[in-house]
């Protein structure tokens, strides 16, 4: 098995560096999936509400025998139950889905500035916190400004900011930001969907003897990001945990920092 690093959160707890991202995971493919990830190290999971496969996602991590206390489940609150109450009632739907008594980190999923709702949302995740059912409660898609808002109501800081994070778009200010306030950065869609044909990967991947996703990876682990690549391929699984059997050189990480592109994949969040 793969000695997966943690991260130790600003509240003493430890997540683990890699997780395995299950957006777009199916009912039906969840199991193998899960077999695979727990067979290679697999120990953080990380769904959403919106995902619609928490409640496949708790039966597979039940099935596998792994104790909870060697578990840390991730999941999300979406924009419609954003709201004091509304998303009170929304994370015991989800705990109900998920089959737990209670989650490694909860997350608001997009601060969804449109609905201006994102602050008083919060108060309700800290309530979930003090109630030890949300071990640890953050933020997902957050810009500073978003951030600066919520920490001037919080009376606990978020643990994880979770945001788009790869060579193309690397987020060096908002990472300073989380930084300074002791939130640790959570990188999603890690390997930009697979965008990852720039001859520069190439050439580091040939130099270690490794894919350019294992390059991509190995470089988040790096900058001290906690890292979710998704896959439903079992080999690809695999080989996405490979990553700590080696080290970038420093001129290996600058020639990654030379790809930023501030490019997105997915959407903004100050309109989205």
């Amino acid at each position: 098995m793969n000695d997966i690093p943690q991260i130790v959160l600003n509240n003493g707890i430890a997540m683990p560096q890699l997780g395995l991202g299950v957006w777009q995971i199916s009912d039906s493919d969840m199991p193998v999936v899960v077999k695979t990830a727990l067979e290679s190290g697999y120990r953080s999971f990380d769904t959403a509400a919106i995902y619609g496969n928490e409640a496949s996602l708790g039966h597979a991590l039940r099935m596998s025998g792994i104790a909870r206390s060697e578990l840390f489940v991730t999941t999300k609150l979406w924009n419609d139950r954003q709201g004091e109450k509304s998303a009170l009632k929304a994370f015991d739907e989800s705990l109900k889905r998920l089959g737990l008594d209670y989650v490694d980190l909860y997350l608001i999923h997009w601060p969804h500035p449109a609905a201006n709702k994102y602050v008083e949302t919060w108060a309700a995740l800290e309530a979930l916190h003090r109630d030890g059912r949300a071990r640890a409660i953050g933020v997902s898609n957050f810009h500073t400004p978003h951030l600066e808002r919520v920490l001037a109501k919080a009376t606990i800081v978020p643990a994880v900011n979770q945001i788009e994070l790869h060579p193309g778009l690397q987020q060096a200010d908002l990472r300073a930001f989380d930084a300074a306030h002791a939130i640790a950065t959570e990188s999603w869609s890690p390997l930009a969907r697979g965008d990852l044909g720039h001859p520069t990967l190439a050439e580091i991947a040939a130099k270690y003897r490794k894919t350019a996703a294992q390059i991509v990876l190995r470089w988040h682990v790096e900058l001290g990001l906690i890292v979710i690549p998704r896959s439903r391929n079992p080999a690809r699984i695999r080989e996405n945990a490979a990553i700590f059997d080696f080290a970038l050189g420093t001129e290996d990480k600058a020639a990654i920092a030379a790809l930023e592109r501030y490019q997105r994949v997915g959407p903004n969040p100050d309109t989205f």
